[in-house]
């Protein structure tokens, strides 16, 4: 084990990994981090610097364009993120004094070859300290899109979207809780423990939980609770790390004891082991991905959960027609119930995958939507008669959601949206369209859009 001590420099060495190697945040960090035996405290500020900065990326360049004699993108790359790291400590870190951010970037750029280029570094960050006293540095435009874009951190085309379905004021609010720390939401498995059991556990270990409205299996985290594994009744299988917006998903599909269901685009397996769970692991549940390897997640999830109902079937469901594990001599072609967790371009949840802003486009989102009307598509041809097929993403995009359903609807007359039942915990989140739509903002999940459809008899 290499040992580092500094958190500054390992989260240096993880930002310029994601810079070179384009590797995913969580990737990045989680290696970096290996490589230490750093506590709670250490940790937690690789992990706030690492992540904050990637999500605050736009903000900084443009504090970067503003007080320095080059833009941004004309800095060396590693010298660009030196300045990061600084500004990002005195703009959004106001535990670290402000001399502390300065000296220790400073010392940051001389540790890393960067020795004649410290007097900028200081320069810089100086110039912030000495504007911050009178005014916000951040100098923003008038225009709404990019005032927006550059306050928030977001490209412009993201926030163009939700200004079409939102007025300016709430995709401020919109914009601004995704760039909050995301929280820890628990899915309690109720076929082993309940509730209130799992809450006085998790008080008496010293971790702070708040129940959650509507959601009659979620507790959340509201303190700081070490690693994930270590929680009480993590082996036991008296939980799984779920958001409640996906458990809100599994609620609206509704699943029957006895029942056969299918789970499209299954892995890791978080919808999957609730449908078992409602449905008292009696019945048949078929759990699909194209990739084998990830399905591996799906089992190891089912077994940690102690569920007997769940199958796997790898491969790509715009061709499946027929469900069955390997060596079974026969499998079922319909079911009662389909889950379609669609592939999409996930804006719901880009506080917890920052990267998202960045890697996504138009283009990109495009192609999205035409796989999405084919996963749909072939979806409804396993749904027996008088059968339901929920649709869900966890993006914020009419393209990949409402236009995909009308589409749908207006090709189909033998399917209807169907509204969620008044005893069902979707029911309060429902819209005049009788579909749902979770703005993170107005509800404290992550972003979803959800719609249950039924088949004709």
């Amino acid at each position: 084990m290499i040992s580092v001590t500094n958190p500054r420099q390992v989260a240096f060495n993880a930002l310029r990994d994601l810079d070179r190697k384009q590797v995913y945040t969580d990737i990045a960090l989680d290696r970096v981090l290996r490589q230490t035996n750093f506590s709670n405290v250490d940790r937690g500020l690789v992990s706030e610097l690492v992540y904050g900065i990637v999500r605050r990326k736009r903000s900084l360049d443009a504090l970067i364009d503003l007080l320095g004699k080059k833009k941004a993108r004309q800095q060396p790359p590693n010298l660009r993120i030196i300045l990061h790291i600084g500004l990002y400590q005195l703009r959004y870190l106001s535990q670290i004094p402000e001399s502390a951010a300065v000296n220790t970037t400073v010392e940051l750029a001389k540790a890393n070859g960067l020795s004649k280029l410290a007097g900028v570094v200081n320069g810089l960050l100086r110039e912030y300290v000495r504007q911050a006293v009178r005014a916000d540095p951040l100098l923003l435009p008038e225009n709404p899109v990019e005032r927006l874009g550059i306050l928030h951190s977001l490209p412009n085309w993201i926030v163009e979207i939700w200004l079409k379905q939102l007025p300016f004021e709430e995709v401020n609010q919109l914009c601004a809780w995704f760039n909050q720390s995301p929280t820890t939401d628990l899915r309690v498995n109720v076929l082993k423990t309940s509730v209130e059991a799992l809450e006085t556990v998790l008080v008496d270990a010293g971790i702070s939980v708040t129940r959650l409205p509507h959601l009659p299996q979620a507790l959340r985290l509201t303190g700081s609770f070490g690693q994930i594994k270590q929680l009480p009744g993590y082996r036991e299988g008296w939980w799984i790390v779920q958001d409640s917006s996906a458990q809100l998903v599994t609620h609206l599909l509704d699943p029957q004891p006895g029942e056969t269901v299918i789970d499209a685009c299954a892995a890791p397996g978080g919808k999957t082991t609730h449908i078992a769970e409602l449905m008292k692991d009696k019945g048949i549940i078929w759990a699909c991905d194209r990739a084998p390897n990830r399905l591996q997640k799906v089992r190891e999830n089912a077994e940690r959960l102690q569920l007997s109902s769940i199958k796997i079937c790898a491969g790509d469901i715009r061709k499946l027609t027929q469900f069955k594990e390997k060596g079974d001599p026969a499998g079922i072609c319909e079911a009662d119930r389909v889950l379609l967790d669609a592939p999409c371009s996930g804006l719901g949840t880009i506080h917890k995958r920052p990267d998202i802003r960045w890697r996504q486009t138009s283009e990109k989102i495009r192609e999205l939507s035409l796989l999405q009307r084919e996963l749909l598509k072939q979806a409804a041809t396993w749904v027996k008669p008088g059968g339901i097929l929920v649709y869900a993403t966890c993006t914020l995009n009419p393209q990949e959601n409402e236009e995909v359903i009308q589409s749908f609807l207006e090709t189909y007359s033998n399917w209807a949206i169907e509204p969620p039942l008044p005893s069902s915990p979707a029911y309060s989140f429902k819209t005049s369209e009788s579909w749902i739509k979770i703005f993170p903002h107005q509800h404290h999940m992550d972003g979803f859009f959800m719609v249950k459809l039924r088949k004709s008899s």
